[in-house]
């Protein structure tokens, strides 16, 4: 029995190669009609018989191409086609929005092609398709079409030009093709000669494996890449890049990354992703990678080689090698052919380069494997710009500007549901940094198309995201909405969730280093209850003095007084024969007459510096901190592997601010006070660290199941940049849902402050909602 149809496909379903993909699936169940874009979604107008028909219908499911995801697909009867065969027609009435997609992994198809001596790309640098290459790194405007790239300065050869038109061909409309007639080319530099190379990959490779540090110019910018194996050039590279201890990420293909880190199921899918992100990964012990490519630590970030230029050039090493950000330490990565010769001379000994201009700058996404699946900690490369999607009754709300935070920093555009997360640019208290951010958000808004109807920020007023938002707001009449911190972390999450406004209120545990409390106060260890629109706090850490403020958390040991001397008194911590060694040489009675005059010591409830004094206490952490997060990786890495019974905390309750609200408050003085003994006793530093994570989570979680089983709630939702603590976020969960509670967790976007953005848009959307219905 014959039959038509109309079936629409809403999605990232343009610029993937959607239409070529359907056309060979109508040939393939020999259905007639046709296919074209039509304003934001692929409309197909088909014609066969019923069983060819539902197979064709189940198979734009089943068999999409990798870039697709289809949000949408509608069915309804329709006349037949006129005329035979199946067809892609042009464009329909209305703008198309054929949307852009993230720069995606050299599929497997392509890598045979590089390693096949028959076909004309053989070994070549800049091979892609459909289905991979660069995307959003290359795109200049809309529609994106060549001449909207960074591809448009090269004219197709015959040969490329008739892959491109054919529609049977996997490069139809494929932008960046290209082939060594008519492409990029590549070639190696020192002090801007070109070096003499039949092939620069061959001599780019015998520089690497003789210990050199070269500059490699990627898809989102230039990497420092050097021999993971080799002691010597791993610190050589470290003393010039002035990056003494934060971890390095390395490169390897999937063979050698099995020989350096366990894989299970969700590592081995989050390394082979598209998106080829950094991904943390156990270690195994006893490896060949050289000691200072992840110093003191127990995971290693490790990512695939994504373009065929690594491809080439990891297969002519021979070894894995680092391949980390091509800049110099707290200054953006460079991705500018002159900037990069300018920024790098004196890091790298040569460059590798491309002709092949960088649209933007993005940096490599990293994710990490937690509660059984990945979990994105720094959005960039391979995963930017592709949509998060606000719940269905978001679907009339307002564009919104969601200018994010001032580290981590990411905004944030939304329209209806739609929310656009940018990639991530840095912390905005570094003035190149804050020149980038403006720059990407001039570019987002134009190739996006966004006009903002309100603008959201961080309630923190000195914040510069948030003084560049007021003015913005100011200079175009939009309304401005302040948005506290750990409101927006958590709202970040029921967003990603899908968590509806008529859903309720949930229990939110955000954890971080600190953010401008509703009272003015500093916290950072919170439980609130929350929906969209507003949140009531209903526990928190205890707070301490911030001796020094900003000091306090680059010197730990400054915490680390101020938690004790809450916990034992100041006498016992003075006649305490470990505690005397801890505190030698230190500052620590001009730190308590600043805490005692409350002189650049404000109180806070810092989940962030808790993590970081017991690091301290441990020996862990150095004196100063030379990275965010330095000492609770250090603390993580030491507890993982054992087990421990929790150290206790303490509750109480008492008034939370002018307000008069009483809170709980989670003491940690037990906690100190039986670490000392345990460390008195000589235990092992792996099990008091493990005991600490073990206390934190069930204080928190506990407190938590408490709160909501008085209040009636069934949900709670985990946020804050501590929770990227695999053994913390797994632990809590575990106790939650033992309580019989619903756990949202942070996926997609990142639980740090890299994710703040989108649910501070989330709330902004929600309270104008609200407002316009009130009016309405």
């Amino acid at each position: 029995m014959e039959r038509a149809e109309e079936i629409v496909v809403r999605g990232i379903v343009q610029g993937v190669g959607f239409r070529p993909f359907v056309y060979r699936l109508a040939l393939r169940h020999g259905l007639s009609g046709s296919v074209r874009n039509a304003g934001d979604r692929v409309a197909i107008h088909v014609a066969g018989a019923a069983d060819a028909l539902e197979a064709f219908a189940r198979a734009l499911n089943t068999e999409a191409p990798p870039l697709a995801r289809i949000n949408g697909l509608e069915r309804r009867p329709a006349a037949p086609p006129e005329g035979a065969g199946f067809a892609i027609a042009e464009s329909g009435a209305g703008e198309v929005s054929v949307g852009i997609v993230p720069d995606v992994a050299t599929c497997p198809a392509c890598r045979a092609e590089m390693g096949d001596p028959a076909a004309r790309r053989h070994r070549y640098a800049f091979t892609n398709c459909t289905d991979c290459g660069p995307r959003f790194s290359i795109v200049a405007g809309l529609p994106y079409d060549r001449p909207a790239t960074t591809m448009a300065g090269f004219l197709m050869c015959a040969d490329c030009r008739s892959e491109y038109d054919d529609p049977a061909d996997r490069r139809f409309h494929a932008q960046p093709i290209a082939c060594p007639a008519c492409g990029p080319r590549l070639w190696l530099e020192r002090e801007g000669a070109v070096l003499p190379s039949a092939d620069p990959i061959v001599e780019a490779a015998r520089l690497l494996t003789a210990g050199a540090i070269l500059a490699v110019k990627g898809i989102g910018g230039f990497h420092l890449a050097c021999d993971a194996t080799s002691a010597v050039a791993v610190a050589a590279l470290r003393a010039r890049k002035q990056r003494p201890a934060k971890p390095l990420a390395v490169m390897a293909d999937l063979a050698a990354a099995a020989a350096l880190c366990e894989l299970d199921g969700a590592a081995r899918a989050a390394l082979t992703h598209p998106s080829a992100p950094i991904v943390l990964l156990p270690l195994r012990p006893g490896t060949a990678l050289a000691a200072g490519v992840a110093p003191g630590q127990r995971h290693l970030g490790l990512m695939l080689p994504y373009t065929p230029l690594h491809h080439l050039l990891l297969a002519e090493a021979g070894l894995p090698l680092v391949m980390t950000s091509g800049n110099r330490s707290s200054e953006p990565q460079a991705f500018r052919d002159a900037a990069a010769r300018r920024s790098l001379a004196g890091i790298a000994d040569a460059f590798l380069m491309h002709d092949r201009p960088i649209a933007r700058r993005l940096d490599d996404s990293v994710v990490r494997i937690a509660a059984g699946r990945a979990r994105v900690m720094r959005r960039g490369r391979g995963l930017a710009p592709l949509p998060l999607t606000l719940p269905e009754d978001f679907e009339n709300a307002s564009a919104v500007l969601a200018m994010g935070a001032e580290v981590k920093s990411a905004f944030c555009l939304t329209r209806g549901r739609n929310a656009l997360l940018s990639h991530h640019l840095g912390d905005l208290d570094e003035p190149a940094t804050a020149d980038a951010f403006g720059e990407a958000h001039a570019d987002y808004a134009a190739i996006f198309r966004h006009a903002p109807e309100a603008v959201a920020v961080d309630l923190h007023p000195a914040y510069r995201a948030s003084r560049d938002g007021a003015d913005l707001a100011q200079e175009h009449g939009l309304p401005l909405v302040a948005v506290q911190h750990h409101h927006a972390h958590i709202a970040a999450v029921l967003a990603e969730a899908g968590w509806r406004r008529d859903q309720g209120t949930v229990i939110g545990i955000a954890l971080d280093g600190l953010g401008l409390g509703a009272d003015g106060t500093l916290w950072g260890a919170e439980i609130l209850a929350c929906d969209y629109r507003a949140m009531t706090r209903l526990a928190r850490l205890a707070p301490i003095p911030l001796a020094g403020g900003d000091a306090a958390a680059r010197e730990p040991f400054r915490v680390l007084l101020a938690h004790l001397d809450a916990a034992l008194g100041r006498d016992a911590v003075d006649a305490h024969p470990l505690l005397a060694r801890r505190f030698a040489g230190r500052p620590v009675a001009t730190l308590r007459a600043m805490m005692d005059k409350g002189l650049n010591a404000p109180p806070a409830s810092s989940a962030g510096r808790l993590f970081d004094a017991m690091a301290r206490l441990l020996g862990l952490a150095p004196e100063r901190l030379s990275f965010e997060g330095e000492a609770a990786m250090a603390l993580e890495a030491t507890a993982l592997g054992h087990r421990a019974a929790p150290y206790p905390f303490a509750i109480r309750t008492t008034e939370g601010g002018p307000d008069g609200a009483v809170l709980q408050e989670i003491d940690p003085g037990p906690l100190w006070r039986a670490a000392l003994d345990d460390l008195a006793a000589g235990r092992p530093p792996g099990e008091i660290a493990a005991a600490f994570h073990a206390g934190v989570a069930d204080a928190f979680a506990d407190a938590a199941a408490d709160l909501a089983q008085a209040h009636g709630i069934g949900a709670v939702a985990l946020s804050g940049g501590v929770m990227q603590n695999a053994i913390l976020m797994e632990a809590m969960e575990r106790r939650l849902a033992g309580r019989g509670l619903a756990v949202l967790l942070p996926a997609e976007a990142p639980a740090n402050d890299g994710g703040l953005a989108f649910g501070q848009a989330a709330v902004a959307a929600a309270r104008l909602m609200a407002s316009q219905a009130a009016e309405g």
